[in-house]
C-alpha cells in the first residue's frame, strides 16, 4: 500500500502538511508534529491504510491545528538572517570571496563559497561547533562520574535533546549549540548520568546534580525555548 511521501490536506481548521511514514515496529496509528517543517507526521503499521490514518487524524484535527498555530516562526539560515550561537545572536555574513568555509567574526557568522551553499555551511559549522563543545563538556563529567562515553554524536532529532545507548554511546541534538551554555552543561551531565544509571530514578538525579548545578534552570528554559530551536534552519 504505497503512500504519498507528504501532502497538504484541508482540515476543518484550515491547512495542514501532513507527512506519511509507514513502520515495522509500529503497532497503532500515532501522530506527531514536526516543528522543523511544520507538518504533522502520520505513521501506520505495516498493514494498515491510509484512510485509517486519515480517520484519526479528522478525529484529532482541533488538536494538530492547535498544535500547528502555536508554533514559533520559522527563522531560515539565509544572509542577513541572525542565528543564536549558546544564546548570543549572530548575523549571517555571506562572503563569495573568501575562503574556510563558515568561522565566527566579531558576533557574525561568515560563510563563504557560493550562496547556493551557504544554509547547509550555517549548519556544518553549528554541528561541527556543537560536537566541539558538548565532547569538552562530556570528556569533564566523564572523568567526575568515573564512566566512559564509548562514543558521541550529533544528530537532527525532535523528540529528545540527548540520549544514551546501551553500548555507552551519547548522542546529541546539534541545535543544542544555539542554547544557552548552562543548558548544554545540564544535558551533557543527564546524558553522562545516564552511564552509570539508565533510568531516572533517585540515585540517577542524585548524579546530575554533583555534574551540573544547571538542572533546575535549564529544564524549564528547554520547555520554554525548545521548540524556538527547532524552528531554526
Amino acid at each position: 500500500m504505497a503512500l504519498p511521501p507528504a501532502e497538504i490536506l484541508r482540515l476543518p481548521n484550515g491547512e495542514a502538511r501532513v507527512e506519511w511514514r509507514r513502520s515495522a515496529r509500529a503497532r497503532r496509528i500515532s501522530l506527531r508534529i514536526d516543528p522543523r517543517v511544520g507538518a504533522v507526521v502520520v505513521t501506520l503499521p505495516p498493514r494498515t491504510g491510509r484512510g485509517a490514518g486519515m480517520a484519526l487524524l479528522m478525529t484529532h484535527a482541533d488538536w494538530v491545528s492547535d498544535r500547528l498555530k502555536a508554533l514559533p516562526s520559522p527563522i531560515a539560515l539565509a544572509d542577513g538572517a541572525f542565528v543564536p550561537i549558546a544564546d548570543v545572536q549572530h548575523r549571517i555574513r555571506h562572503v563569495p570571496g573568501g575562503c574556510g568555509g563558515a568561522w565566527l567574526h566579531d558576533r557574525e557568522l561568515h560563510v563563504s563559497g557560493d550562496v547556493d551553499f551557504l544554509r547547509r555551511r550555517v549548519i556544518d559549522f553549528l554541528r561541527a561547533e556543537a560536537r566541539r563543545r558538548l565532547s569538552l563538556l562530556v570528556s569533564t563529567k566523564t572523568a567526575t562520574a568515573g564512566v566512559r562515553a564509548h562514543r558521541i554524536a550529533v544528530k537532527d532529532t525532535t523528540s529528545r535533546w540527548g540520549s544514551c545507548a546501551p553500548d555507552g554511546s551519547l548522542a546529541f541534538s546539534w541545535r543544542l549549540v544555539m542554547a544557552p551554555e548552562f543548558v548544554q552543561d545540564y544535558v551533557a551531565a543527564h546524558e553522562v548520568a545516564h552511564l552509570q544509571h539508565m533510568d531516572h530514578g533517585r540515585r540517577f538525579w542524585a548524579l546530575v546534580d554533583r555534574l551540573t548545578p544547571h538542572a533546575e534552570a535549564a529544564i524549564p528554559w528547554l520547555r520554554k525555548e525548545g521548540m524556538r530551536l527547532l524552528r531554526i534552519g
